[in-house]
């Protein structure tokens, strides 16, 4: 297999065979008839139609699978990140995920209590390959979440590298990109948990069981 290939075939996250991805997808595509329409049709319905939560799963590969994130219809950075990927190969754009480490220089207080920091390791977005080259698209944060926080939305032209805005709608710094992992083909779990263990320094469970108790409070 080619270095190519592996980014429009399915991988135990980006699961790009599941009848119900492939449904979507199709769906979302149909009167589409360039690659940049399609990948554009593909980033708004990710952005807007999967809420971003900050509560994560972290204990099995599975929670990560996209066809799991778009039947749950939430996830944060890392799950959207897959369902555009898995969307894109299935309708034969080539797409892999990108991981860096930022930080939220806006973060709420509550959600800052429990990560001790504004830094989030591993955040992911998708690359998709058009005309030629790799653009990325950061389809996490929904518009409804970007209205009612004052967050500049991040719009996607079907061409061009689409990631979070450095500063709110206020003029405030808001995200600085820190470090960069590279790209995969698929969500590197064990690597995440390492990298989220070292910087958090709390077992991924108590992590999990923290986020759920933001999440309902």
């Amino acid at each position: 297999m080619s270095e190519m290939e592996q980014y429009l075939r399915p991988s135990p996250t980006v699961d790009s065979d599941n009848e119900f991805i492939e449904r979507k997808a199709a769906e979302l595509t149909k009167e589409k008839q360039t690659v940049e329409e399609k990948a554009k049709s593909l980033f708004y319905w990710v952005r807007d139609n999967i809420k971003y939560v900050p509560l994560v799963p972290l204990e099995i590969l599975e929670d990560y699978r996209a066809s799991k994130t778009l039947q749950r219809g939430k996830g944060f950075c890392v799950e959207k990140a897959a369902v555009l990927a898995a969307f894109a190969r299935a309708v034969g754009i080539h797409a892999r995920l990108h991981f860096a480490d930022i930080r939220n220089h806006l973060i709420s207080q509550k959600l800052f209590q429990i990560m001790d920091t504004n830094l989030f390791s591993y955040h992911g977005y998708t690359e998709l390959y058009i005309g030629g080259k790799w653009v990325k698209v950061t389809p996490a944060f929904d518009l409804k979440m970007c209205l009612e926080n004052r967050i500049k939305p991040v719009e996607f032209d079907g061409k061009n590298n689409a990631i979070f805005h450095s500063h709110n709608e206020d003029g405030n710094l808001h995200i600085e990109y820190v470090a960069d992992h590279g790209h995969r083909v698929d969500v590197p779990v064990r690597e995440m948990l390492a990298a989220w263990d070292k910087h958090y320094g709390i077992a991924a469970q108590e992590r999990l069981d923290r986020f759920k108790e933001l999440d309902e409070s």
